[in-house]
């Protein structure tokens, strides 16, 4: 691809509104992240937020960060080294393994842990199986994917309002966040003492919520992320400026030594002495980026902030960064099926891990027949779906299941124990059909073809081993299943109809193409030569991982640890922490 570099303003003669030592661009994880640390380092930052409220996309998300060999893992039991990281990562990335950031990433991702740990709020805790995406040698069960602790957001008073909320379609009354292991009491609130106590203390909690926040302050996942990070930078009175948006980069010579942004007063000319950090949530809703870099059959829908449009890798190109897009997939994705609701809204709704995995469900192309474990991972998942229906038409691919499967498990939108399907059936989101033939003609497939992929499948339900795919036989797919069903948790027969369908549709959860880095978070120009300067942090720098995805958490896992490193760089003080890279 060649380099979009358009001539940028020189610096000589500008008059400049203001100055500061470390100007961040973007307040999701990333930007958050560098912010915090280099204030505690001593240095004037300022936090230029395109939108009203902070976390981006990292908001919406699980906030679980990858990071081996931390102690926090060995002091919760479930110990994990960076050798059988690296040994794992070979498999997943081959020669790509080799690429010093990812060296980087490993040495220096215990130590951040430990430093947020330490002089902040922010502490993260690894659940006991959370096992990472792929069945290979060195691959983790548990201790490698963390969690931030959840959060009161009360702390935060009047700027509780400004952590962007979750999705809108993982929220229940009014706003009350819902974590996996809420699901079965909230369901089931009598079938246990422990599960009435825990459905009451949550509907209590958000009955007492609504009286003076818009929603529940019991914030967990990606959500408590951002509010503690937020807490910190309060606490340290950062200087964010909200509705502020990059426009341009300026450079002096070969350096980038300020930025012009957009306020709702008007342009913002600031000066940056020690670095300007790109932190704005990669290529996004950006119709340029996504043309350039992603599939045909990808760019109708994203998971992405609705304020993210590339300014980031827009303004980096523009003054020579590189753009690097040589990557195993130019995203990661998730399968998301989709529903207009009642008042205008559009749900795109991340098929995650609450049903895809359970037993009694499969996922046919338009050709009727599988082409996946339905159990894999959700970027997995899309991958094998993009292989499979290479031309436009045969996108999206249909999950589908029993009546039973839903009043067990739900899918996407319909909640486990939904009784009455007419609205969704209404709506197109649910095809319904009495016979696999009637749901065949529903979803465009070929009746005989469906309804030999249906025998197929329950048969592999009897014996407990899908012979086509694999499905209940990795770590993951054990785990994102049901337990109680044997003998496979993935796996068991579909029957009586009616049947159901919903189609779900390739989006992308974040951008893996990005400015290239080096192992400091520096942007490089297609020379390989230093753009001094400037910094490239979260889906603003090219994926360390090119695109693949290894586990839970990494992607906000390499976002925090490279703002980190840019923070303590532009600070001076990154050598003090050094590794072999550096």
């Amino acid at each position: 691809m060649a380099n979009r570099a358009s001539p940028t303003p020189s610096s000589g003669d500008r008059n400049w509104d203001g100055e500061t030592d470390l100007l961040i661009v973007g307040a999701g994880a990333a930007g958050m992240t560098a912010a915090l640390v280099g204030a505690l380092e001593g240095l004037r930052v300022v936090v230029c937020e395109k939108s009203d409220m902070v976390g981006g996309t990292t908001a919406t998300s699980a906030g679980t960060v990858w990071i081996p060999g931390s102690h926090q893992s060995e002091a919760a039991g479930v110990p994990d080294s960076i050798t059988a990281a690296r040994n794992y990562l070979a498999g997943v990335l081959g020669d790509d393994a080799s690429d010093e950031r990812l060296s980087a990433y490993l040495a220096s991702g215990p130590t951040v842990l430990d430093y947020l740990e330490r002089r902040t709020s922010v502490v993260f805790v690894p659940p006991p199986i959370h096992p990472d995406y792929r069945d290979l040698p060195g691959a983790a069960i548990g201790g490698r994917a963390l969690g931030v602790l959840p959060f009161d957001g009360r702390r935060l008073g009047n700027d509780f309002d400004r952590v962007r909320p979750p999705r809108r379609e993982f929220m229940v009354l009014g706003g009350m966040m819902v974590g996996k292991n809420d699901i079965p009491a909230l369901l089931e609130p009598f079938s246990s003492w422990g599960n009435f106590k825990h459905a009451f203390s949550l509907l209590a909690r958000q009955a007492r919520d609504r009286l003076t926040f818009k929603r529940g302050t019991r914030l967990t996942m990606g959500n408590a992320l951002v509010a503690r990070l937020l807490y910190d930078l309060r606490r340290l009175a950062v200087d964010i400026r909200y509705g502020t948006a990059l426009k341009e980069l300026v450079k002096a010579g070969d350096e980038i030594v300020g930025a012009v942004l957009t306020t709702p007063t008007g342009a913002l000319a600031l000066r940056a002495g020690k670095g300007i950090l790109l932190a704005t949530g990669g290529i996004g809703r950006s119709e340029e980026l996504r043309e350039r870099f992603l599939p045909e059959n990808t760019r109708r829908y994203s998971l992405t902030c609705d304020t993210n449009t590339g300014d980031g890798i827009l303004a980096g190109e523009r003054v020579c960064g590189q753009i690097d897009s040589k990557l195993h997939s130019p995203a990661l994705w998730m399968p998301s099926s989709v529903m207009k609701q009642l008042d205008g809204h559009l749900s795109v709704f991340p098929h995650i891990m609450l049903d895809r995995a359970k037993p009694g469900l499969l996922a046919v192309g338009s050709n009727g027949r599988r082409f996946v474990n339905e159990a894999s991972s959700y970027h997995d998942f899309v991958q094998a779906m993009l292989r499979a229906n290479g031309a436009p038409a045969n996108v999206p691919s249909y999950l589908i299941c029993d009546r039973s499967f839903i009043s067990d498990f739900g899918i996407g939108l319909v909640h486990p124990g939904t009784r009455d399907l007419r609205r969704f059936v209404d709506a197109g989101y649910l095809f319904e059909g009495e016979t696999i033939a009637d749901l065949a003609a529903k979803i465009g497939a070929d009746g005989e073809t469906l309804s030999q992929t249906m025998e197929r499948y329950n048969g592999y339900a009897e014996t407990g081993i899908d012979e086509e795919f694999g499905r209940g036989t990795s770590e993951l797919n054990r785990f994102n299943g049901d337990p109680t069903n044997k003998p496979n948790p993935c796996l068991r027969k579909i029957g009586p109809g009616p049947y159901y369908a919903v189609a779900v549709w390739p989006s992308d959860l974040a951008s893996s193409v990005g400015l290239h880095t080096d192992s400091r978070a520096r942007v490089l120009q297609s020379n390989g030569e230093l753009l001094k300067g400037l910094y490239a942090t979260g889906a603003d720098a090219a994926s360390i991982f090119k695109g693949t995805y290894p586990g839970p958490g990494t992607m906000i896992g390499p976002a925090m640890v490279f703002a980190w490193r840019a923070a303590m760089d532009a600070a001076g003080v990154l050598d003090n922490y050094a590794t072999p890279t550096d």
